[in-house]
């Protein structure tokens, strides 16, 4: 944990933060935050965002949770469309119900690697507009210590690398177990005289194979219900049926988008 280091190169490219500075008291001693009824604005152009493996059971009722890349990031699936968030109100404000992601509640504060210092550095997202001069939750005390709520969300950002590390240690294990296939999510229209029309593909992703999940072992099937693993396994296959919430919510908004 870091919230005094010196500016250096930042580098990684992160959704949301398009102009991350590592937070110092000379540099940002008299800004904060604004309060606002609707402060995940932001969030509106989020459609897919990453997930930690402890919030799979929570996300899951909002929509899918596949896995992305070499890595098989782990992804919470919150619109159809690219830079379109579903359950962002135009207020700022999330649809009812909805689980909102930690990566969402962390915003506008985040680790980056500074390649100079060769270490990670607590950085703040300058872009974001609800950082002010003399904002109501200020970075910094007078004497330029960190204030409580800064404090609060380099406990959240220090948790959530946690969770994110012990996220990476979760997919490894299913690569290990080559559990992870192709897997593509389709929309079969219905044509008006009731036929099922031309499919249209959605997204390509990776997801748990049941097939090779059911192969395994009696034995490390076990292993995997009494690490947590298989509880995580269980709540991404049923996260999946959420394409088709997905894409109701998406027909259900276009007769009031051709509307407006």
């Amino acid at each position: 944990m870091t919230n005094a280091a010196s500016p250096g190169e930042i580098s990684g490219n992160v959704l949301f933060y398009s102009r991350p500075e590592p937070l110092t008291p000379e540099l940002h001693k008299s800004l904060g935050v604004v309060r606002r009824d609707g402060p995940f604005g932001f969030a509106a152009v989020g459609h897919a965002v990453p997930l930690t493996v402890g919030e799979f059971q929570l996300a899951a009722v909002n929509g899918p949770i596949i896995f992305v890349g070499d890595d098989k990031l782990p992804i919470a699936v919150m619109g159809l469309n690219s830079g379109e968030n579903m359950f962002v109100r135009p207020e700022g404000i999330f649809e009812p119900g909805v689980y909102v992601p930690a990566y969402i509640r962390r915003y506008p504060f985040v680790f980056a690697n500074d390649e100079s210092a060769g270490q990670m550095v607590l950085c703040i997202d300058r872009a974001a507009d609800f950082i002010v001069e003399g904002g109501d939750l200020p970075f910094f005390e007078a004497n330029g210590d960190p204030s409580e709520y800064t404090k609060n969300c380099i406990e959240f950002c220090n948790s959530f690398e946690v969770e994110r590390q012990r996220t990476q240690s979760f997919t490894q294990l299913l690569k290990d177990l080559d559990l992870f296939e192709p897997k593509v999510a389709n929309f079969t229209p219905i044509n008006e005289d009731g036929s099922a029309g031309e499919p249209t593909k959605i997204a390509d992703y990776f997801g748990v194979s049941e097939e090779k999940l059911n192969a395994l072992s009696a034995e490390k099937l076990k292993e995997l219900r009494d690490n947590g693993a298989l509880q995580q396994i269980y709540a991404h296959l049923l996260s999946l049926v959420g394409w088709d919430r997905l894409i109701a919510l998406a027909l259900a908004r276009q007769p009031q988008a051709a509307n407006a």
